[in-house]
């Protein structure tokens, strides 16, 4: 969660495997928007000699659709190389690393920017951009906050981007919610109960890696304009990001790879949590190898989810009427798969068409909320989740609530909500480095030597 290892191959190879992604209206600069993927999960901070990095042989790309049709018109493309200073260590630094070019770090990366528009020639927006090391400790990395920000980069046309170690900035319940659906604060009356007990976040003291692209909103909506009009259809778009290799892989005598072929895609990622926990397993290999614009072949799956009929049974009593809802599920088809049409929520839409497809929907003309509430749309605030993705947003409390029936009255007035759903949680916070009041916002990530089980550092 929300997408760490959710389907059975792409769980095999996590340099492509896209955890979360995250589209929003930059808050400090407010005519900018962020886009954020994050890759390479459940990294422990400790993890050396051979410390995580991008791979040299995944095209990783972010991107965007305003057209309606769930088909990008703005992809950004990335691509990554790795190189040894020093064959005859085995080292990743051979001394401090106080500045991103220092010659003690042995095995730096560098990546190109590519912007797409469709139908247009590609733009090379920059070549051999520094990604920082990644936090070893305080010894390796001294002063590691300003020596990661060396990573972040000024691109041609107000541009700004980063690639690099971050904090995690997810956090869930995984011991809890994979061990029979236990929801908090309901263990007790779970159908095989056990006494309450506060929630664990799974991913403290985890790192990822993140790609961030900070770009004018004009950027990214029809027409290359600025959209000031909720209800403005032009102000919407959709965002997914995306990991591919080529489709043959050859090993040399010395055991090293060479890729051949086209590209083919291994990992996608729209919305939080859709392939960890709507797709069957039998579909998350193919789900992740399809584009958005397929995805009314999965929509069964949305309008009729499994933990929806899992619930009442898990908890016997507690969900009376999700039990007895045996209607389509029109809410969920809306915020995940069409985006939610005007009328549905007053001074609100994020409608991208009839085209189902799972993206992540931002209506580029909401401003920032001043006081941003974790539980975004449904806790009234138009900014946050479903409406794009903040970093702060609770979005596992979020779909739990609406899975067990909260959005169901969006759509069909004659439903009320269980008692129980408003107060379901799963029990934790955000325990990781705090969020950043800057771009690219992801906190620092939990440093090698100072990490303990458990207790995250910087």
């Amino acid at each position: 969660m929300s997408s760490h290892r959710e389907a059975p191959e792409v769980s095999k190879d996590p340099v492509a495997d896209n955890t979360d992604v995250y589209a929003f209206v930059s808050p400090d600069k407010p005519d900018t928007v962020t886009l954020i993927a994050n890759f390479i999960p459940l990294q422990h901070p400790d993890g050396g000699p051979n410390f995580y990095e991008f791979g040299d042989d995944v095209l990783y790309e972010i991107k965007v659709s305003n057209s309606g049709d769930a088909q990008p018109d703005v992809t950004y493309q990335f691509r990554f190389t790795t190189r040894v200073k020093n064959a005859n260590t085995f080292l990743y630094n051979t001394g401090p690393i106080k500045n991103i070019g220092d010659a003690t770090f042995n095995r730096p990366q560098t990546y190109s920017v590519v912007r797409v528009a469709r139908g247009r020639q590609p733009q090379r927006l920059a070549d051999r951009l520094a990604v920082p090391p990644v936090n070893i400790g305080p010894r390796s990395t001294p002063g590691y906050a300003s020596l990661a920000a060396q990573g972040v980069h000024a691109l041609p046309g107000g541009r700004t981007v980063f690639a690099g170690q971050r904090a995690d900035g997810f956090w869930v319940d995984l011991g809890s919610i994979f061990d029979l659906g236990t929801l908090r604060p309901f263990q007790h009356l779970h159908l095989i109960p056990m006494a309450d007990a506060p929630g664990v976040n799974g991913l403290q003291d985890s790192n990822v890696h993140t790609i961030a692209i900070q770009v004018p909103k004009s950027d990214l909506a029809r027409g290359g304009r600025t959209p000031t009009s909720v209800g403005d259809a032009g102000s919407v778009i959709g965002v997914w990001a995306t990991a591919s290799r080529q489709r043959s892989k050859v090993y040399d005598s010395d055991g090293h790879p060479d890729s051949f072929g086209p590209f083919q895609q291994v990992s996608r990622l729209g919305n939080p949590l859709v392939n960890e926990v709507l797709i069957p397993m039998a579909s998350k290999d193919r789900w992740n190898a399809q584009t958005p614009h397929g995805d009314s072949a999965f929509a069964k799956y949305v309008s009729k989810p499994e933990l929806a009929g899992l619930l009442p049974v898990l908890y016997p009593g507690v969900f009376p009427h999700l039990k007895a809802y045996t209607k389509p599920r029109a809410d969920l088809l809306a915020i995940l798969l069409t985006g939610i049409p005007t009328g549905v929520v007053p001074g609100f839409q994020n409608f991208t068409g009839s085209t189902q497809a799972d993206m992540l929907r931002l209506n580029l003309a909401v401003p920032p909320s001043s006081k941003p509430n974790p539980l975004g749309l449904v806790g009234g605030d138009a900014a946050g989740f479903p409406n794009g993705r903040r970093l702060t947003d609770d979005v596992v409390t979020i779909e739990l609530r609406a899975v067990a029936g909260l959005t169901i009255p969006l759509v069909d007035k004659s439903f009320t909500p269980d008692a129980a759903t408003s107060a379901i949680t799963d029990g934790t916070h955000n325990t990781n480095a705090v969020f950043l009041g800057r771009f690219p916002y992801l906190g620092t990530p939990a440093g090698g030597f100072q990490s303990r089980p458990g207790t995250p550092h910087s």
